[in-house]
């Protein structure tokens, strides 16, 4: 049931809805202040939230399914990056390391094998000279 009241004029004057000049200057004055005072506590978040009753909920449902998607396939290609990148660094250090060092191994030895051939040349030039002369005898 509805209740039916008689409203005064003078009480609908009073409303900051009132078509006169004064009020509407008066409410203005009164909604730039109470949209600094919500602008300055509310923050940018707090504003996408409020979108939420915007976006239909199938829309919302769809755009929630594709980012959880997303997010799983990108949870899953780092885990596959990750083990590929485990297997060769741990591969090149089973295998790569010590093959690394052999061959530097084999450089020094190689290394040592030709300085002691420049040394019995280097000897065997100064023997040459000596025979020729002289000095020394054959055989030594």
């Amino acid at each position: 049931m509805v209740k039916v009241e008689i409203v005064d004029e003078k009480d609908a004057n009073a409303s900051p809805y009132a078509s006169s000049a004064s009020s509407r200057t008066g409410s203005s004055a009164s909604l730039s202040s109470v949209d600094s005072a919500a602008s300055v506590d509310e923050s940018f978040f707090d504003r996408i939230v409020a979108l939420k009753d915007i976006v239909p909920p199938a829309t919302r449902h769809t755009i929630s399914t594709r980012v959880a998607q997303s997010a799983a396939v990108v949870k899953r290609g780092g885990k596959l990056l990750g083990n590929i990148i485990w297997v060769l660094t741990t591969s090149t250090l089973l295998i790569g390391l010590p093959l690394a060092l052999i061959i530097e191994d084999e450089a020094k030895a190689e290394a040592q094998e030709k300085e002691m051939l420049e040394q019995q040349q280097g000897v065997q030039q100064m023997i040459a000279p000596s025979e020729s002369k002289g000095l020394v005898p054959p055989g030594f």
